[in-house]
């Protein structure tokens, strides 16, 4: 069973939290991921302005 992700420079940009981490061969990776109700958006970037910008222009279909 693979190790949950340590998530680490965990930032809040409205709704969407980005994070960075390790994924499983040792790569920074950073997610950006929306924690309204029923939203459901989540990715991964190798990039954290990438990240970033997602989370900025996101638009939640849920609401």
């Amino acid at each position: 069973m693979p190790a949950s992700p340590r998530f680490r420079r965990v930032v809040r940009l409205g709704p969407v939290q980005v994070a960075t981490y390790y994924d499983g061969r040792g790569r920074e990776k950073h997610a950006a991921a929306c924690t309204a109700p029923r939203c459901g958006f989540s990715t991964d970037y190798d990039s954290r302005a990438a990240a970033e910008l997602a989370a900025r222009t996101h638009r939640c279909s849920g609401r």
